[in-house]
């Protein structure tokens, strides 16, 4: 990969995911530009083989959104939605969409919806669930009506200013713990009556979902990592009743996969010691037991970086910051501009791999053992083959 490819792919904030021909995706996010971060432009994404390690950037054309940072991404059956977030303005409640199986790329605003649409936010997260979005958290603004009626274990006002978003005048500032629903067939949104012992409101978390169980972690300043569950049939809320002896130091800004039907792995983060983390651990759900994850990847500490599961699952990481200054003052704690943004992608082997797969990955490392006989291989298997020694063998340190 020459030098500038890999600049324009480091970035921090982004949202990405695999599709079935085992190609990563990648969109928005953010990178240090002399010394400030940028948000990176919203009509374009960029394509990775992961057989071969090879990068494609494509345009997209239509009612394009703004720059965004902080926004929440989901991918419904082939169509890319994004909810919120952040611009040069200030904080959107806004929603646009892709079809990704339609060339080229189009942006489409979401408009004509029914219910009522969620306040401007940020940091927040969502589950896909029979073809709808569930919404969770994050941090933005909203009406002094809207705080009023509100209880007061579901926002927890930080700051009162003035801002003016569309034609709604906002007043409040601060995090919540909603849960809201758009239902992407038919373009509605709805507010479910859940119960339980919910999360405290809380933005930078992680979440993923497990059958029809929502999880969720983190994003909060505890001393261990918490662990919520969302019962996506029923609304009710579990709390996670986990030894601190064993959990993961707490911390947001980390990802959290689903890597088998009770298992979840989390990696990276930024620490409540300030550190960026470069852990990694399971969670079983059916035990309700966090397991520390030996791994390779201790020289790659990550915060604001995404995961996805890959083939063989195997968790793939794309991105990130190696390392995030928070800066101190007598006000507030801010985060420094980071001058380590990433672009490369490394894997997590999760299960031992297939014989299949492992005498592929075998064959790509050691080609010149084989010559001229990998030539006999049927043209399918040639090709596969011929893609993993492009990814095992000339750039593999870049990649």
């Amino acid at each position: 990969m020459d030098a500038a490819r890999r600049r324009a792919l480091e970035r921090s904030g982004h949202t990405a995911f695999i599709d079935d021909n085992n190609t990563l995706y990648v969109w928005g996010g953010y990178q240090a530009v002399a010394g400030e971060d940028v948000m990176l432009p919203s009509d374009e994404i960029w394509l990775c083989d992961l057989d071969s390690g090879t990068w494609e950037q494509k345009e997209i054309i239509g009612e394009t959104p703004p720059d965004l940072t902080g926004f929440c991404a989901s991918l419904v059956n082939n169509t890319l939605y994004i909810f919120g977030g952040c611009d040069t303005l200030g904080y959107t409640d806004q929603m646009f969409s892709i079809d990704l199986t339609e060339q080229p790329y189009t942006w489409m605003k979401v408009t004509d919806t029914k219910g009522t649409t969620p306040s401007p936010r940020s940091k927040h997260s969502c589950w896909v669930h029979r073809d709808r979005i569930i919404y969770f958290g994050g941090y933005g603004c909203k009406t002094m009506g809207e705080v009023q009626n509100a209880s007061s274990t579901n926002f927890i006002l930080e700051e009162m200013s003035w801002a003016m978003i569309g034609n709604a005048l906002f007043r409040c500032w601060g995090w919540n713990n909603e849960v809201n629903i758009f239902d992407t067939h038919t373009a509605t949104w709805t507010v479910p009556e859940t119960r339980g012992p919910a999360p405290t409101p809380r933005g930078c978390h992680a979440s993923a979902i497990l059958g029809n169980k929502g999880y969720i972690a983190g994003g909060v300043e505890t001393a261990f990592l918490d662990m919520f569950c969302l019962d996506l049939e029923t609304w009710t809320w579990t709390q996670m009743d986990i030894s601190q002896f064993s959990a993961p130091l707490g911390r947001s800004m980390f990802t959290m996969t689903p890597i088998t039907d009770h298992t979840l792995f989390i990696y990276g983060g930024l620490g409540v010691d300030g550190n960026t983390l470069n852990d990694a651990w399971q969670f079983s759900t059916l035990e309700r037991k966090w397991t520390r994850v030996k791994h390779p990847h201790k020289d790659k500490p990550r915060v604001c970086h995404a995961a996805c599961l890959g083939n063989d699952s195997d968790v793939v990481v794309f991105g990130g910051s190696s390392n995030m200054d928070i800066l101190l003052d007598s006000v507030a704690i801010l985060r420094a501009p980071s001058q380590h943004h990433c672009s490369n992608v490394f894997t997590f082997q999760t299960q031992p791999y297939s014989l299949l797969r492992l005498c592929e990955d075998f064959i790509g490392r050691n080609s010149k053992l084989f010559g001229k006989q990998l030539y006999c291989l049927p043209s399918k298997m040639c090709r596969k083959i011929s893609k993993r020694m492009a990814f095992l063998q000339p750039e593999e340190d870049e990649f």
